[in-house]
């Protein structure tokens, strides 16, 4: 049902006079860490911004910056999102004709909710009837990443996957907006990513009051945060650690 397009480019240098430079990109996760972290200009200074589920922006500007070039959502966190974090100042997913929409298709929702904006048609009745109707969300610069890691959820090989309730088992949406920036972009900083010392800080950056991080079983954050370790000694990314 995908219409065919020719091959293009995603990113280019935002200065167009300078297009053979690296490509910055920043990517923004919603971890305590980055509350009072101040790291909101240098996040903007980046070519383009990637930012995911619950982005909140407003009153946070210092923080984390305010532009979005890119926004990474699954049909639950995007829907979750706005439903639990309405009072947040996140009423509605980041919108401008700069912004693109990515969306990452974790399970059998994803594909139902593709079809139905592929077709123009409504989904089935029932169907996160809890989280509002998906023609409250239409967006006009779609893409679908045809990547093995994103047709593929399982990609980060936890241990969950040996047990018996492994079918609940996925990364979490930040773990493949990051990985899809690695792919696109020359040089990649992630912002509010789960780093060794995440004990110190709340779940999120906008939390009113202190939460703690809670390791639910379908996702792996020690593996992710692992990964996320070893790609910034490696070099591969630079991972801010607020040391």
């Amino acid at each position: 049902m995908l219409p065919s397009k020719p091959y293009h480019h995603i990113l280019f240098a935002r200065n167009s006079s300078q297009t053979s430079k690296c490509i910055t990109c920043a990517v923004v996760g919603n971890g305590g860490i980055l509350n009072n972290s101040r790291m909101g200009k240098e996040i903007d200074s980046h070519d383009y911004v990637f930012r995911v589920s619950g982005a909140v922006i407003k009153g946070y500007e210092k923080d984390v910056g305010t532009r979005t070039s890119f926004y990474g959502f699954t049909a639950f966190s995007l829907m979750t999102s706005v439903m639990i974090l309405g009072n947040r100042g996140f009423k509605k997913i980041p919108a401008g004709k700069e912004i693109k929409y990515l969306h990452f298709l974790e399970g059998a929702r994803d594909y139902e909710w593709l079809k139905a904006l592929l077709l123009n048609i409504n989904v089935r009745k029932g169907f996160l009837d809890y989280y509002g109707t998906c023609s409250d969300f239409i967006v006009f610069l779609y893409y679908l990443l045809k990547s093995p890691f994103i047709t593929h959820p399982r990609f980060l090989k936890s241990k969950t996957l040996e047990k018996p309730y492994w079918r609940i088992y996925r990364p979490t949406t930040g773990a493949f907006l990051l990985l899809t920036a690695l792919h696109l972009c020359d040089q990649v900083s992630a912002y509010g990513y789960i780093t060794e010392g995440y004990q110190k800080y709340s779940d999120h950056y906008y939390d009113k009051e202190r939460k703690r991080l809670i390791f639910y079983s379908n996702h792996d954050f020690n593996l992710e945060r692992n990964v996320w370790k070893q790609l910034h000694d490696a070099n591969i990314m630079n991972l801010y650690q607020r040391t």
